[in-house]
């Protein structure tokens, strides 16, 4: 990371969200892809990776937390693991600031960080200050566990480093079970065997002068009988990667070149190289999501080799890498789906006025003809209060906007955030202040029941806001009923409409059809036909928008007794797509029957 403070608030121009994993089935065709970036619960940087005993990979990164004031508001260490490089779990936080009790009383100031396995236990290795004069302070704190992901208390730290310039330790451990430390930055890079303790330094403590233009977040590997030493250098502006091989694990090093061009939107980078699987993967962040430099979020991307061991320059693409196992369980949303806008199944929609009894607002916030204007400034918000959750988890929230200018972005808190992180939210710009054509979606969190609390913060732009939608899914066993005297209901083939029931369905080529039937998230719904028949026995063939082979569904329906003895009832399982625009068609022909509703059950 970088060690100059930011200390400048900017604003997003994409939707980064924190929150739990749309698992779908991946086909032999196309394969599931992991999206970047892969940390969508968190705005995250400088990430480590690590392969332990239980197979699983580890990601050790720094918070960059929202709304950011720059790097020294870094804190509060999370970690993230995956089976399978496509499904990541957000193992929790592990470390703080307030954890620390040497470190300086201001807190903040937790940068990129690292891990190693030694005999039962796990170390974190973190740089921090000690004292209010951070640059001049820093320290490789040492926190330890007998798990991977948790439960870490600080040991202390390392002793007899110097105490400027000391920051992104990376530890790793040789072939023969001996550990090395590697730290440095503006400029400067170190290296030195670690003791048997793994918190004090054996040997030497050698800089690594002949290294092309470095800077800082050093990464050591080893593959084959050849040492990697990668690292961020110098390029003014757009930090690049750089690596360096060697035949000993301290070097001396020979220059080999760049192997990651600068990232998107941040000066900054920072990455760990890692193999998992058979396959080598690169990990680095860049801040394409919230075009804001201290912002950042962790992507992936293979890494191949040249038959003499150079690295080819790494891609970096949207796709990220292909799933290396089944699919999973995950708590990250995958941004790869995100902004596909994979949203469909949201179809519980709520809609509240930005004048409504529920909503307030305030901080230099001001009403308007039913709009929420001046949100551009510090502290102004909008609360909306009792809010159902239906059976609680995730929840769609949709800002409906205005606004001149081109990067803003809202602060979400919802009460169902277990984070506590917050949920950030881009609204481009649309052009004019009276142009509320915005529209801006980001998955949130929300408890079970109506109690619900949502809040936009402002104060990174500005945005009118005229309207705030919250959309469920379905629950499991809802049923939707349509009269065939709904404007959704078209009919013809000699089928009419009397009163309210669709009649004449024995003609040949007779039908009538429901259009924007709601899916819920698509799969088997139970269709049910309540009619009216003279007929002992009628059929008629249905056809629906998710029916997976194309050739319809059966329905029979026996005599009720009567035309207008509207008892009858007749139930069959259907399919349908996802979302509100399924279709289902029923054509006769085959016997009489008067329908006056059709019910929609679905996930019976």
């Amino acid at each position: 990371m970088r060690k100059k403070p930011w200390n400048v608030l900017l604003s997003g121009t994409m939707v980064l969200s924190f929150f739990f994993c749309l698992i779908s089935p991946s086909s032999a065709e196309e394969p599931a892809m992991s999206g970047n970036p892969i940390f969508t619960s968190m705005f995250t940087a400088d990430p480590s990776a690590h392969v332990w005993s239980d197979g699983r990979i580890y990601v050790y990164p720094s918070h960059d937390i929202f709304p950011s004031r720059g790097s020294d508001l870094m804190d509060k260490y999370h970690v993230f693991s995956s089976d399978n490089m496509v499904d990541w779990v957000d193992e929790g936080e592990i470390l703080r600031a307030d954890d620390v009790p040497w470190g300086r009383p201001e807190g903040g100031f937790m940068w990129a960080p690292d891990a190693a396995y030694k005999d039962g236990t796990y170390y974190f290795y973190f740089p921090h200050p000690s004292g209010t004069n951070w640059n001049n302070t820093w320290k490789i704190g040492v926190a330890t566990s007998d798990k991977p992901a948790a439960d870490f208390t600080v040991q202390g730290y390392i002793q007899g480093l110097p105490g400027s310039n000391l920051i992104d330790p990376s530890v790793f451990r040789d072939d023969d079970g001996s550990y090395y430390l590697y730290a440095g930055g503006g400029a400067v890079s170190y290296g030195a065997k670690l003791g048997a303790d793994m918190m004090s330094i054996d040997g030497p403590l050698l800089q690594f002068t002949e290294l092309e233009d470095f800077h800082e977040a050093a990464w050591v590997f080893k593959r084959g009988s050849l040492y990697y030493l990668m690292y961020a250098d110098g390029n003014p502006g757009a930090n690049r990667m750089r690596y360096a091989t060697s035949s000993h694990p301290l070097g001396p090093w020979t220059n080999r070149g760049v192997l990651l061009d600068p990232v998107s939107h941040s000066e900054t980078t920072h990455g760990s190289i890692v193999q998992y699987k058979g396959h080598w993967y690169l990990f680095y962040h860049d801040a394409k999501v919230s075009s804001n430099g201290t912002l950042r979020s962790v992507n992936v991307a293979e890494v191949n080799f040249n038959p003499d061991g150079t690295i080819q320059k790494v891609v970096q693409t949207p796709d990220g890498v292909a799933a290396i196992g089944p699919r999973s369980y995950a708590t990250e949303v995958k941004y790869y789906d995100l902004v596909n806008e994979n949203f469909d199944q949201y179809t519980l929609k709520t809609e509240y006025a930005m004048d409504a009894g529920n909503v307030a607002i305030g901080g230099g916030a001001t009403r308007s003809g039913g709009n929420v204007e001046n949100m551009h400034n510090q502290g102004s918000y909008i609360q909306l209060s009792g809010i159902d959750g239906g059976a609680g988890g995730k929840a769609l929230l949709t800002v409906l906007y205005a606004s001149a200018d081109n990067g803003t972005a809202f602060k979400v808190d919802a009460s169902g955030d277990t984070a506590g992180d917050g949920y950030f939210l881009a609204l481009p710009g649309t052009g004019g202040w009276g142009n509320y054509t915005g529209r801006a979606n980001r998955l949130v969190d929300l408890n079970p029941g109506a109690n619900n609390v949502i809040k936009l913060s402002g104060g990174m732009g500005g945005a009118n806001v005229s309207r705030v939608i919250v959309s469920l899914v379905p629950a499991a066993g809802q049923e939707t009923e349509y009269p065939v005297t709904g404007g959704n209901v078209t009919f013809g083939g000699g089928a009419t409409r009397s009163g309210a029931s669709i009649e004449n369905m024995h003609i040949p080529g007779s039908y009538f059809q429901l259009t924007g039937i709601d899916g819920g998230t698509g799969g088997q719904a139970l269709l049910t036909v309540v009619y009216g028949s003279a007929d002992n026995q009628s059929t008629f063939q249905v056809h629906s928008s998710g029916d997976p082979t194309g050739n319809g569904y059966s329905l029979t329906l026996p005599g009720t007794g009567g035309w207008s003895t509207y008892t009858g009832s007749a139930s069959r399982l259907i399919g349908l797509n996802p979302g509100t625009s399924n279709v289902i068609r029923f054509e006769g022909g085959m016997g009489g029957a008067n329908v006056t509703r059709v019910v929609v059950k679905l996930n019976p």
